[in-house]
């Protein structure tokens, strides 16, 4: 929901409303429905609306207190706004629209940006306080909404989007060569740095105050993920059945709008169990699945059409369903497009989500999305199996970290990189990074399996979740799209938290006998147990086909493994192999000719590397080369 965008001077220079609203037109495809600028000397916000709640202009931003000492610009959903409302009504304060908007400006001014710990809901603000003088900038808890800042000691510019920064006239872009390394590391950010050399992400559940007198922008953390408190006396039974009531209440909170809301649907247990809850509360709910031409496609990719599971489930819950087929010549037109509302590279070969959320677009305004119940509920049992004996922290970070290296290991950093960018670079750095993720929680304990596992979730619900977080925002924002993430309801995730890892994991106790060192039984275990959210399968039995429920894990993916051995290996060497591939000042063309050949010749997949080595040649082309795409 919406866009927004901010400068703050801190030298008093005024901020003139024309460049401001340069700035906003940036990001307009995030609120087609309508704008609003408030400019007083120093402060500039603005406001790109997608009209969810109260469609009138009472819902209009940026939006001012009935105190008049807060102007708030927001972008998200709050879940639980009606309880705040009405706790606010009792201390006196008057509502004259029907926005969660209001509320948080009412909140702010009863109770100061402590408010913010109080929302159930996914949000980015920016809030200008007059009396202080200050501007606060907070995120929700999960990092469902995106919020990036630029600091030049002078001025801070604040936005949705870094396209919105890049339009400050005094912005310069210049790649971040420590976020290149970690990128190419990882194909994530465990920082919170970009490609964009000064530009950062604020964390998750963090809010920064910047006055006159700030020399730097400090992030205070009032929330994180806590998954070493488990409760052992829970049975599995009430595990179960507080699961399952948790997330029907989290499904009808998020089902709030004054708009259509329809709901992704794979053929997976996530998106099914959504739709399932959230057919109850609309008629003929509207479901999107994508599907893929299989007619080239071999090996395990033949598995990766998920329609006639879809399908299944549409026509058991009677939905008004919608399908896009996509074939391997999709990804030429919409490379460039998904590239330009990225900005901030992450995980995934995610042009598919572009384009189902292009086609939900057509009919909804809110869609539902299963994201979080992986992370949450233990959904990638082949991971935590590979370190959950290690005998210590040293042993524990050694095999992770190797799981990790997503896409470029650290034995082949030198052959990766052209030497100029290796003087830049610290070839330890990825690993220093990897292992503060953990050494920042002091909770974090190493004693034994299930420590391990838990450690596990902890740090894929605190970097690979909201990777995948930032991919569903901006390319559905691109369409004008709001996702929305019952498994992200603050009740739930609190919930998830306590529940033991043999409840989650079906298998533990059996891969608990298994010898470490009987390599191949090891091995078969890795491969073969897809034992995962056992407790959310056992929650959803009630409500769901049971083919569903115990279907494999499939993750949401093109055969794109297949498609660079077919009809794309020439596009893939028209952009990465030839005179004219700007990434090569970075990355050495030897190198990509090499894994290219690896891929096409020898069978090796390498097709998460090549998808990132095309990502990266777009972004040189559009935001270092500002060149445009038909």
């Amino acid at each position: 929901m919406c866009g927004i965008v901010g400068v703050f001077n801190l030298n008093g220079e005024p901020f003139g409303l024309s460049a401001l609203k340069d700035m906003a037109a940036a990001i307009a495809h995030r609120g087609p429905d309508g704008e609003g600028f408030f400019v007083e000397n120093n402060i500039a916000i603005a406001h790109k609306r997608l009209s969810i709640l109260d469609l009138s202009p009472r819902g209009a931003q940026p939006m001012t207190s009935k105190d008049g000492q807060w102007v708030v610009t927001f972008n998200g959903c709050i879940y639980n706004f009606l309880e705040l409302k009405q706790e606010l009504q009792a201390k006196g304060h008057e509502f004259v629209s029907t926005t969660d908007t209001e509320v948080i400006v009412e909140g702010l001014a009863a109770y100061g940006s402590s408010f913010f710990e109080r929302l159930n809901g996914m949000f980015a603000v920016g809030a200008w306080n007059k009396s202080e003088k200050a501007l606060y900038l907070s995120r929700d808890r999960f990092g469902v909404k995106p919020l990036y800042y630029w600091f030049s000691g002078k001025t801070i510019v604040f936005a949705s989007e870094i396209k919105a920064i890049i339009k400050h006239p005094r912005f310069q872009v210049n790649l971040n060569y420590s976020a290149l390394n970690e990128y190419f590391t990882f194909q994530n950010m465990f920082t919170f740095h970009t490609l964009f050399d000064g530009v950062f992400m604020l964390p998750p559940a963090n809010t920064v105050r910047i006055d006159s007198s700030s020399s730097f922008v400090k992030h205070m953390s009032w929330w994180d993920y806590d998954f070493s408190q488990t409760d052992d006396k829970l049975s599995f039974d009430e595990a179960r059945a507080q699961t399952e009531d948790l997330f029907k209440k989290a499904v009808a909170r998020q089902m709030i709008a004054d708009v259509p809301v329809g709901s992704y649907l794979s053929g997976g247990m996530d998106s099914g169990s959504i739709t399932a809850q959230a057919s109850l509360h609309v008629n003929r709910l509207a479901t999107f699945t994508c599907g893929f031409d299989m007619s080239e496609v071999t090996g395990v990719e033949a598995n990766y059409d998920e329609r006639r599971d879809a399908e299944l489930m549409a026509n058991h819950f009677k939905t008004e369903h919608y399908e896009q087929v996509l074939n391997a010549g999709d990804i030429r037109w919409s490379l460039p497009r998904v590239v330009h509302h990225l900005e901030d590279l992450r995980v995934g070969m995610s042009y598919p989500n572009y384009y189902i959320s292009r086609l939900a677009s057509k009919f909804v305004k809110v869609c539902l999305q299963g994201t979080g119940g992986d992370e949450l509920f233990g959904g990638y049992p082949w991971r935590y199996y590979r370190i959950f004996k290690s005998v210590s922290q040293s042993e524990f970070f050694d095999l992770y970290y190797d799981f990790w290296q997503r896409l470029v290991p650290d034995s082949q950093r030198e052959e990766l990189f052209t030497s100029s960018v290796r003087s830049k670079i610290n070839s330890r750095e990825p690993r220093e990074i990897f292992e503060r993720v953990f050494t920042f929680n002091s909770k974090l304990k190493y004693d034994s399996p299930e420590d391990h596992i838990n450690n596990s979730l902890y740090f894929e619900a605190k970097t690979f979740l909201p990777g995948l977080l930032l991919v569903g925002d901006k390319l559905s924002m691109a369409n004008g799209l709001e996702e929305r993430f019952p498994f992200l309801d603050n009740d739930l995730v609190n919930f998830a938290q306590k529940i033991p890892v043999r409840h989650k994991l079906g298998n533990l106790e059996q891969m608990l006998k298994i010898d470490e060192n009987e390599e191949k039984k090891k091995s078969k275990a890795y491969r073969e147990f897809d034992d995962g959210k056992n407790v959310l399968r056992k929650a959803m039995m009630g409500f769901m086909p049971e083919k569903i429920i115990n279907r494999k894990k499939q993750g949401f993916s093109a055969p794109d493994e297949s498609w660079y051995r077919g009809e794309n290996a020439a596009y893939i060497k028209e952009l990465l192999l030839n005179k004219k591939t700007i990434s090569s000042d970075f990355i050495n063309q030897d190198y990509i000719q090499k894994i290219v050949r690896e891929h096409t010749e020898d069978h090796i997949n390498h097709r998460l590397l090549i998808w990132s080595f095309m990502n990266f040649e777009w972004w040189c082309k559009i935001y270092l080369n500002k060149e445009t795409f038909e």
